[in-house]
């Protein structure tokens, strides 16, 4: 004969525990998955951010290309500009070269003619001035190495007591009166050591001549000589001529 079992019902305590730790767990689920919730979105808001700062780095990157790009499109245009430059610079040294070795040959040929038409009425025209000048003499050179004396005369007019040292220029300058200026001081040297007493003066002449050049000239005790239609005018110093 089977034993018969006693089913003991739960009782209403078990039951009302077992409710409340069920909505406890379930409270507990549910903040872990508000949790989880919010975790995601922050998340995807990371991701949308990292993917706006991606694309800000990849528009900032086209932009330092394109940058570059025109910084070095520029440098080669530069460049290009600096070789244009620098053939122009030649070109215009080379014109600049060939100006001169025309123009020196040119004042040279000018004014070995100067001389030659100057020299031949000099000496008729500095008697004038109580000057008498037998003999002109073009081109003069004297040399003392002993003394380290070099120079030459374009024009020299002479006699017997006094000598003229005429320096000719296409156009005369300031520097050009300075340098005759040394010259008549070089002749001084050289006539005491030739044991030559004759005085020495000096004029200088010039196609163009400034105002200013002439008033300096004429300070210095030199006489200056000037075109006139077809011949020549001749302006003593200021004061006394200077003798050396």
């Amino acid at each position: 004969m089977p034993v018969a079992q006693t089913v003991t019902s739960p009782s209403f305590e078990s039951v009302l525990a077992l409710i409340r730790e069920v909505a406890e767990s379930q409270k507990e689920t549910d903040r872990q998955m508000k949790e989880t919730d919010r975790f995601l979105k922050d998340v995807s808001a990371s991701q949308k951010e990292t993917e706006r700062f991606l694309k800000d780095i990849s528009a900032s990157q086209k932009e330092t290309d394109r940058l570059l790009k025109d910084v070095s499109a520029s440098q080669k245009e530069t460049d290009r500009q600096m070789k244009e430059t620098d053939r122009q610079m030649k070109e215009t040294d080379r014109k600049i070269d060939e100006y001169n070795k025309r123009f020196g040959d040119f004042t040279k040929r000018f004014g070995d003619v100067v001389e030659h038409l100057v020299a031949p009425n000099l000496c008729e025209k500095f008697k004038d001035f109580n000057l008498f000048f037998p003999r002109a003499n073009s081109g003069s050179r004297f040399f003392a190495p002993e003394k380290n004396i070099k120079f030459e005369v374009d024009i020299m007019l002479e006699n017997g007591d006094i000598a003229m040292l005429v320096e000719v220029k296409t156009k005369l300058t300031t520097e050009d009166v300075k340098d005759h200026i040394a010259r008549l001081e070089k002749m001084r040297e050289y006539a005491d050591l030739h044991r030559d007493k004759r005085s020495f003066l000096g004029a200088v002449a010039g196609v163009v001549i400034e105002s200013n050049v002439i008033e300096y000239a004429l300070k210095q005790g030199l006489f200056v000589i000037e075109p006139s239609g077809e011949t020549f005018n001749i302006t003593p110093p200021n004061n006394k001529p200077k003798e050396r």
